[in-house]
């Protein structure tokens, strides 16, 4: 079995080993332009031995910002300045890696250092979130637009375009942001879909919203570079989406062209009774991973390098990423590489210190 050092290829592309960085909004943009934030955040992960660097939820329009701070992939204007990003994280040895999205009901909210609560329409820099159906997702958030079947088609093509511009910013890993609540998730959760038209009601018909979005992307998106979709394998209520539905979706999925599943969960409920624990999202990545035979990664309270390893050792993932562990140490790939009694992918800038 491969094990956490080992090299992962998917189409053309080769990680350098099995360690990511999570997608991980830091709401510190201006009209979506990246900066040098962003540059020096993503770049300093890629010099601490991570094989891949996925940046933050990327909006593909406007609207579907989750605040008014958020990085986003709507304008050619975007272009060039993500392709910073993607240089550095290139020049370090890591595959830079980028994850468009949509906030849907949950857009229009604060940063959370600043309180995270909505922003009212109306309210300096409020908008109104769109959703399949008119359910706020929460008090004090407004009652969503309600997406008719054209400007569904509208928001498809939107996800399309910014795969466009993604591919000129020098991105070689695209993950699509299907989960956390967010405009995909919310389509294909029997909690927040109650459409009555192709949209909603069967389970062919919430999840035709994610796969129509696919298809369109896959138009684009060439061949040579991986495709891959985050999703909440379980809404952890009783009704919502499970983690069998999660299993055939992901069969639907790879005969649309997706390599790989990125198995999180939750998000869709203001309070849901989620068991959190250390590797508590494994199980999902391990159940769609065996049951639907797709490549998986998996997140989630994952802070050891031995955890991690038996992760990739046991076939429970073919990708571990980790989020909040990178924020506490940048070089958690170099630490974890001595750890493990491995070779550390040290920069030669860095290699006096190893």
């Amino acid at each position: 079995m491969p094990h956490l050092f080992e090299p992962l290829t998917i189409r053309d592309v080769t990680l350098r080993n099995r360690i990511g960085v999570s997608p991980m909004c830091m709401y510190s943009y201006k009209n979506g332009i990246s900066n040098d934030w962003q540059v020096v955040h993503l770049g300093a992960r890629a010099a601490g031995g991570a094989g891949l660097v996925i940046g933050e939820a990327t909006a593909v329009e406007a609207r579907g910002r989750i605040t008014p701070f958020d990085v986003g992939l709507w304008s050619d204007e975007q272009i060039e300045p993500l392709s910073r990003v993607t240089r550095v994280i290139k020049a370090n040895g890591a595959v830079p890696g980028v994850q468009i999205a949509h906030a849907g009901r949950k857009a229009s909210t604060a940063q959370p250092w600043t309180g995270g609560g909505p922003i009212a329409v109306g309210e300096d820099l409020g908008w109104q979130g769109v959703a399949p159906s008119a359910l706020a997702f929460n008090e004090g958030f407004s009652v969503p637009h309600v997406l008719s079947l054209e400007e569904i088609k509208e928001v498809q093509t939107s996800f399309k375009s910014a795969a466009q511009r993604a591919l000129a910013a020098g991105f070689e890993w695209l993950e699509l942001h299907a989960a956390h609540g967010y405009l995909i998730h919310s389509f294909y959760s029997p909690l927040s879909n109650h459409r009555t038209d192709a949209y909603g009601g069967s389970f062919d018909n919430r999840i035709r919203f994610l796969l129509e979005t696919l298809a369109a992307i896959r138009t684009v998106w060439p061949e040579r570079l991986p495709l891959t979709v985050r999703i909440s394998g379980t809404d952890w209520a009783e009704g919502g989406w499970t983690v069998q539905e999660s299993v055939e979706l992901a069969r639907r999925m790879q005969t649309a062209g997706v390599d790989l599943v990125d198995c999180s969960s939750g998000g869709n409920l203001p309070k849901a009774s989620i068991p959190m624990g250390a590797g508590y999202q494994v199980p999902i990545s391990e159940a769609v991973r065996k049951g639907a035979e797709i490549k998986t990664a998996t997140v989630g309270l994952i802070t050891a390098p031995a955890q991690a390893d038996e992760i990739i050792r046991n076939g429970r993932a073919d990708l571990v990423l980790l989020g909040r562990e990178w924020l506490r140490d940048p070089s958690w790939a170099l630490h974890a590489a001595q750890a493990l009694r491995q070779a550390p992918p040290v920069p030669p800038q860095y290699a006096r210190a190893y």
